[in-house]
This record gives structure tokens, sequence and C-alpha cells, in this order.
């Protein structure tokens, strides 16, 4: 029997689906993403793999989360770390054997946790076979599975200017690249290795929905959905507003939210899971995503997906040539911004609660003071966020305070995105050298996919050989082992903040309510619930802050506080910098 066919859906689900009042399971759930590149090496070549994470899952217990989040693990060139799939059914060797995730699943579902599997299906590898049938010839039937176009009219095909559209990608440059073999381009909106996937083809659509049941009966229990509000495209492909400055124009009106965008989301849904007794958990990365389209995308009655990944709040420190071009966060702003979005989807949505990712620079060195200030502002922005309401999603490496990396050159990224503006940024102006690898330090993606800094040991403890990325020097002494049972250490902060999260049904269900929301330095809310009030505090300054709590918290319980010493609880609170304070209140006849 092979390892494709030995798993069957009985054998390997955990069957909690939803609570004794109705409530879906993942509301509950803290989820934990791995980067596996950078989690763990096994057989020290230097990169991350499926067995790792495996003899890691202690780490991910003790800490208290349930749902396991991995990026891509399939079969892929690696032109974006794994995000561009040439076989979506067959693992990439440097990660292991389908008979690791299959053990995987296996040793997660043993401890009551689950598997979310990244799926990336706006685009493949040009490696795929789908892709490679498609490019064979303009009459392939497999031809209209990507989105080709011949030259603009009156342009010589592969000429300057003859792209079809004047779109510009995400990872810069024109988003069509030109085929000789055929004399058409094709439509990419990432890297020119990782052709769009053209979902008006309800050929294409099945062939993922039968590749995802296929993960599905594996025991895999939901999908975190790459750039999911992309698939959906204006067929016609208009040329895009060339902004100020730019040479190619902004197609995002025609690709974000596009069309028949929900009516797609739906279908794969009622296609993969209608039958199934314990529902999944799917979240939809979306970025540009407008309020009132994450409103349907999460509406339980839509029936499309759980949760999105809106990108406004890790938007508001981008300067005006975009992320790379950074500017001061205005921590008021960012406030306002999470408490919209708590309004917004308070009925009937969900939000999904995160900080960092793969994509995203280290949370504390960003949103926080990872200079003077290192575990009091990674505590207290874990505090006021993943209280909200929502799920909330952690990265590897958040949960001891990881920092961003001090790269010493450009030759020490490895991320194409990087790799590409700074190419691209230097061609036009060899004098922004400077500024735009300042730039990448603050806000590049290598930041957040340097190795997790297990100890303080040449190699952090991730591996025994070279590592595919620097290390942090840091990783000395900011690593687990020296934080594990340590106490006042950012990682048994976070064990005591999720299993507070856990205990507490008010942070599950109960209703969120900004406390005043204008305060200068002062994020504060409560949750409330039945007789339970909860009051969540926190500083987000390196300033002393006094802050009126608006009624009477005396005989409030402190359920936690990074402070070294309690705080006194009064009319007036006085808080320390990146201090953070949680309490609760009950009424008269509560317990």
């Amino acid at each position: 029997m092979t390892a494709t066919d030995r798993r069957r859906p009985e054998q390997v689900r955990v069957d909690v689906g939803r609570g004794g009042d109705g409530v879906p399971w993942w509301k509950s759930s803290v989820v934990y993403q791995v980067y596996p590149r950078s989690f763990a090496d096994s057989n020290g070549d230097g990169i991350g793999d499926l067995r790792g994470i495996i003899e890691h899952l202690d780490h991910v217990e003790y800490l208290g989360a349930d749902v396991l989040w991995i990026s891509p693990i399939y079969s892929s060139p690696q032109d974006d770390n794994g995000y561009d799939i040439s076989d979506y059914q067959s693992v990439d060797p440097s990660f292991g054997t389908l008979d690791d995730v299959d053990e995987l699943i296996d040793q997660l579902h043993r401890r009551k946790m689950r598997l979310v599997m990244d799926l990336v299906v706006n685009h493949t590898s040009d490696e795929h076979p789908w892709f490679v049938e498609s490019a064979s010839s303009v009459r392939s039937p497999k031809r209209d599975w990507y989105w080709w176009r011949p030259a603009r009219e009156g342009f010589e095909p592969g000429g300057p200017g003859a792209e079809p559209t004047n779109w510009e990608s995400f990872f810069s440059g024109p988003t069509w690249q030109f085929d000789p073999q055929t004399g058409e381009y094709f439509l990419h909106l990432f890297s020119a290795k990782q052709p769009d996937l053209n979902w008006e083809n309800p050929d294409v659509r099945q062939a993922i929905y039968r590749m995802m049941r296929w993960w599905t009966a594996r025991g895999v229990d939901g999908f975190r959905m790459d750039v999911a509000n992309l698939y959906s495209k204006v067929p016609s492909l208009p040329d895009g507003p060339v902004a100020p400055g730019r040479r190619l124009g902004d197609g995002s009106a025609f690709y974000v939210d596009g069309p028949r965008i929900h009516e797609y989301l739906a279908e794969m849904r009622r296609e993969v899971f209608g039958d199934r007794r314990t529902p999944p958990l799917l979240v939809a990365e979306t970025p540009g995503v407008s309020l009132s389209h994450a409103r349907r995308y999460t509406d339980p009655d839509r029936a499309e997906v759980d949760m999105v990944f809106h990108f406004e709040h890790v938007g508001l420190d981008h300067g005006p040539s975009g992320k790379f071009d950074p500017v001061p966060l205005d921590r008021l702003a960012l406030r306002q911004c999470l408490n919209r979005w708590q309004a917004e989807l308070a009925d009937p949505g969900w939000n999904s609660l995160y900080w960092g990712n793969h994509d995203q620079p280290r949370a504390v060195s960003r949103f926080g003071d990872d200079d003077g200030y290192w575990m009091q502002s990674a505590t207290t922005l874990a505090t006021v966020l993943y209280l909200q309401r929502g799920t909330p999603y952690l990265f590897q490496g958040e949960e001891i305070g990881m920092t961003n990396m001090p790269f010493s050159g450009i030759e020490k990224l490895r991320d194409i995105e990087s790799i590409r503006y700074f190419a691209q940024a230097v061609s036009h102006d060899p004098d922004r050298a400077t500024s735009a690898f300042r730039g990448l330090l603050a806000a590049g993606r290598d930041n957040a996919r340097t190795p997790l800094q297990w100890s303080g040991r040449p190699g952090a403890g991730f591996t025994d050989g070279e590592p595919w990325i620097a290390v942090n020097p840091n990783h000395t002494w900011l690593n687990v082992d020296a934080q594990r049972g340590a106490p006042g250490s950012v990682l048994e902060y976070y064990r005591s903040l999720i299993a507070l999260r856990r205990a507490e049904p008010a942070l599950i269900d109960g209703s969120f309510v900004p406390v005043q929301p204008e305060h200068p330095t002062v994020y504060a809310y409560t949750r409330s619930l039945g007789d339970t009030a909860v009051l969540v505090v926190g500083n987000m300054s390196a300033d002393t802050a006094t802050f009126d709590l608006a009624g009477d918290w005396s005989d409030a319980a402190v359920l936690l506080t990074n402070a070294e010493s309690e705080t006194a609880v009064s009319d007036v609170l006085t808080v320390g910098p990146w201090e953070a304070l949680v309490l609760r209140l009950r009424t008269p006849d509560g317990s």
C-alpha cells in the first residue's frame, strides 16, 4: 500500500467540529505558522524540513497553539521559496516525503491539534505539467488554463512596450512574459516563473478542487489560501492607471476582488467540503480587500471563507513609493484601523488577528521597540491584539520576540521580491543603493525568514550545517532554550496569554468596545459576555501614561500583566512604558 492511498478521512480527522453552543472550533483556536525552510533542519543540509517540524511539535504544544499552518512544502523549483508549485500532490525533496506529511498529520491529531496547509492556486510554477502543456502550442487543450494574449496592437512581439497590458508585477517589472515558441505573452502577477491560472475555465477549477479533496482525504483540516482575492480577473484585462513618475500601470482594479470571486469561493467550499461533517478552516489572504468585500467573504450565510487576512494595518508604515519607502508608524492610526475592523466584522464576520507572517518584517521591530523595551513591547503587542475578537495567528519566533535581521549587504538576501526591487531601483538610479537597501532592512521579507532561534549554539539549534540564510547574531541570548521556563520571558508570557484566552469565554465570544480610543498612547478595550467584563490595557509607547478607566474597576482581578510589580487599580490608571494589563470584573451575582 502506498503513501498516497493508505490514509482514509475517517482515520485521521479530529472530530471536534462545533462546540455545544454551535461555535465553530476555530473561533477558540490559536494558529501557529511554520515556515518550514527556516523552522528546524533534521538532516544537516541547512534547510528546515518536515521531520524537523515533527521533532519540535512539543514546542508548539507547550506554547498552547492547537492549529499548525505550514507554508508550502509541495514540489517546486523554489523561485519564490515554494510559492511556485510544480506538483500539488507531491512533497519537495528538500522538505521530505508524503510519508512525513502523513506522520505529521497523525502526530498532530493525537495531540488534538490540526493541520492547515498553504493553498497556492492563483498561479503555478512554469514547470508545472499544466503550464508546460499550455505553452506547447496555441492549439493546446490546456492553452486557456492560463492567461495568454498576443502583443499589443502595432508592436513587435517581444519588443519594448509590446506587453498586452501595462500592469506592473508585485515583484517589479511587467506582468507579462513573452513566449517565443508560440509568439504570445502569458500573465504573471508575481514572478515570470509563476504564471496565473485562468479561473474562468471550469476545468481549471475542477482540477483544483480534486487536488484539495485529495489533501483533505489525507487528513488536512483546512487551507490558508494565498492571494485568494486575485483569482478572478476582468477578462478583457484593460490597462491600469499610471502614477506620476512610474513607467507601468496599476492593474489592481481589474484583479483584486474581481467580478466572479465570490462565486468561485462559494463553489470551492461547496465542491470540496459540502459533505464534510467537521467544518474546515478556510482563511483567505486578501491583499487590498475592502471592508465591504471582507464582510461578504466571511458571512457564514454565504459559505465562502471563515476569515480573511487583510493588509490595512500592515500598510500604515508604507511611504509614497510603497513598503520599501517606510514612514514612521502612527500608532493612533494603527489602533483606529484595528478598531474599525473589529466593528465592521462584528456581525456576522470574524477577524484574523496577526502582526506578522513569512511576508512581513518582525513585529517587535516594526510595531514595538526592539531596543529599549524589547520584552515589554513584544508582550504588549501580543496582549492588545490577541485578546480581540478573532482567531490569533502567530508566526514562528514571534513567541520569543525574534527581531529583524541586521543584513550586511544585498548579497545576504534570498528573497526574490527584495532582490528584484533592489536591482530595479539601482538600475534607474545608482545613487539609490543606500536608501533602497535601508528600505529592505526595514521591510524585507527575509527578516521573517531567518532560522528560528532554538538555542545559543552555532546555527541557533536550527541546523548542524550551513543555514540557507544567515542566523540572526542575537540568537546567543534570544532563543527558546533561554526562555523556556524562565519567569518573565516573552515565551512564558505568550503561554499565559494563550491559556487566558482559552479559559475566559468573554475573550472568545464577548463584545468588543474600545475605551478612550483617542488616547495618544494607550490602547484599551473591553470584552464583555454575560456577567463578565474583561478590560485590556496596553501602553504602546516608551513614556509613562495616565488613563481614565471611565468606570469602577477597583474590585477587578488582575488576570495578566507584563509589569514587574502589580499596578494599583483605581479610577485613573498609571501605566509604565509598554506596560500591558488585563483585568476581569464580575457582577455581584456572578461567580
